[in-house]
């Protein structure tokens, strides 16, 4: 039976000092350890000048450890999303943080200070603003979110009441963060509180999570729709089926053709969690394969509709009144359904544009399956696309080429927008971008206009391994200076086009170590298509790589990849 425990007296009442707290493989860390630790990280802050702290850690546990840590030294915890070198100069640039601790590369670290004096432990401040999260920037910047432990710590209350009973007796594993406010929740503070175990090691690939579920443990998982959606049949999903006691998804929409996937595979749909940053969790859902959509607000959220658009009150969201949402609803029963968003009203060309009507309008000509329509400001702002074909967009593409497809979609919107407003770039690919969160970020949509960057179509993709089409475009710029009168592509493009797409496709680890048997054997030239074939093995970062044509074989050889210093 499930003890939970306030998390703000956690340390305070503690546990047997034997009580589970994490696993890491099939050893387990009993709550005294874990007691040890977050005393050490206590100390380590509290000798630090300053209040606000940046925090990743790839570890589950050190990561709990030291934000526990962090907060019972009096501290303010920033969790960003990534650290990439853009990330680390926008938090040290606005003078935020006073220092940083975890797996961080190219800063000085905080290492927890293990001195053996006993600790004494108070309760945690509730109204303490101890941390701060980030958007996702799928619609724009990220932006910071200041969280009161109060409302944390109401939340999982909230979780706790509505999901406990199948908590009981159960490992929580992960595929999500814990640097976003999703994983954080159900990978850490809710397990912390219900006193369940969890796993200190982050489940990146399919083949992570087939393992896990076969031990013979009861677990719970925490996943994205990035991951369920693409579970392969290969694998042994029979542990999953009988040792599985609940599935969360939450992050993004979870596709209606994931679910009968996850019913075989996995012996039962996700639940789906629905919220943000800001608001913290609203609702839930339970879908059957052709089932409802409606969604059921979580234990202590109310909610209403204002001119079709959500608005939420709870003590977990950021005002004691009501905080709207950018999502329209309407009232269905005793719960309700999603209609998109309502904040993407964009001004081009002095002309009001729905980005959410553009997108429909597309997806309507059954010519793409998704797409994402964005502004782009230069010398004049326009619309631009990035879409995902359907079989009978990828004939046409295939056919015509990728001026028909454009002439085709644009031509279905110009009953939609007035033609100075129709969007002048179009890309196409196979997937959307996602990021670890789950989301399709701004950033990254952009990237893949890049002039640098060629077109590419997915052709085949298994856990390990892809096939991509590569049109080589006669205007790309690594053509110019190499050479004027009989222009090839440089084998450095070829390499970066590798890791580019290695890193689309799979979780590459982000240190380049070396390269291993790479060779040019013909030489690729403007208009010619490529098929690059990419296999990745996980346990020794190995990415290989082979590029033919109708010609042969042009290039091979194999990247090794490493963990952060």
């Amino acid at each position: 039976m499930l003890e939970f425990l306030d998390i703000a007296d956690l340390m305070r009442s503690g546990r047997a000092p034997g009580y589970p707290i994490a696993l890491r493989g099939r050893n387990s860390v009993g709550f005294s350890t874990f007691e040890q630790d977050v005393a050490a990280w206590q100390r380590a802050f509290i000798a630090q000048p300053g209040s606000n702290f940046a925090l990743f850690f790839q570890d589950t546990y050190d990561f709990a450890a030291a934000l526990l840590g962090a907060w019972h030294a009096g501290k303010t915890v920033f969790l960003p999303a990534d650290v990439l070198p853009a990330t680390l100069e926008r938090l040290q640039s606005k003078a935020m943080i006073d220092g940083f601790a975890g797996d961080i590369p190219g800063v000085s670290s905080i290492e927890p200070v293990a001195d053996g004096v006993a600790p004494f432990w108070q309760t945690l401040d509730r109204l303490s603003p101890a941390l701060v999260v980030y958007t996702s920037g799928s619609s724009g910047p990220p932006v910071a979110i200041r969280k009161r432990l109060s409302q944390l710590f109401e939340e999982v209350a909230g979780l706790s009441q509505c999901f406990g009973d199948r908590l009981d007796g159960a490992s929580i594993c992960a595929t999500v963060s814990h640097q976003h406010i999703y994983g954080l929740l159900f990978a850490v503070l809710l397990p912390l509180s219900a006193g369940c175990v969890f796993s200190a090691r982050r489940l990146l690939f399919a083949e992570d999570i087939a393992a896990e579920l076969a031990d013979g443990v009861y677990h719970v998982l925490v996943a994205s729709p990035a991951h369920l959606k693409r579970l392969p049949d290969e694998l042994p999903w029979t542990g999953a089926r009988e040792h599985l006691r609940a599935v969360f998804s939450s992050g993004g929409p979870l596709p209606e053709a994931a679910l009968p996937t996850c019913l075989r595979l996995l012996g039962q749909t996700p639940v789906e969690v629905y919220g943000s940053s800001e608001t913290g969790g609203v609702a839930w859902r339970q879908r059957q394969p052709g089932g409802s959509l409606v969604w059921q607000t979580l234990p202590g959220v109310a909610i209403r509709v204002v001119d079709e658009v959500l608005q939420v009150r709870s003590a977990h969201t950021d005002s004691d009144g009501w905080q709207s949402t950018p999502d329209r609803v309407r009232f269905v029963g005793d719960g309700f359904e999603l209609l998109g968003r309502s904040d993407r009203i964009v001004k081009v060309e002095e002309k009001r544009v729905s980005l959410n009507a553009v997108e429909q309008a597309l997806i309507r000509t059954g010519l793409v399956v998704d797409a994402r329509v964005l502004v782009q400001v230069g010398q004049r702002t326009q619309l631009i696309v990035v879409g995902v074909p359907s079989s009978e967009g990828w004939v046409l593409f295939e056919s015509g080429g990728k001026p028909v497809l454009n002439a085709r979609l644009r031509g279905a919107l110009e009953r939609v927008v007035e033609p100075s407003v129709l969007p002048r770039r179009w890309r196409y690919v196979s997937e959307l971008p996602v990021n670890a969160q789950n989301k399709t970020t701004e950033v990254a949509l952009i990237a893949l206009f890049g002039s640098k960057r060629p077109h590419a179509r997915l052709l085949t993709r298994s856990v390990d391994t892809v096939l991509l089409k590569v049109e080589i475009a006669a205007d790309s710029p690594y053509f110019y200076g190499h050479f004027t009168d009989a222009p090839i592509l440089p084998g450095v493009a070829q390499l970066d086009w590798v890791v580019l797409f290695g890193r689309e496709f799979f979780s590459l680890p982000p240190r380049f170590l070396r390269m291993e048997a790479v060779k040019f054997q013909q030489v690729i030239r403007p208009c010619m298509q490529i098929e690059l074939k990419l296999q990745f093995e996980a346990a020794r970062g190995r990415l290989s790589f082979t590029l033919s044509s109708v010609a042969g074989p042009h290039a091979s050889g194999r990247i090794i990849f490493g963990a952060a210093e």
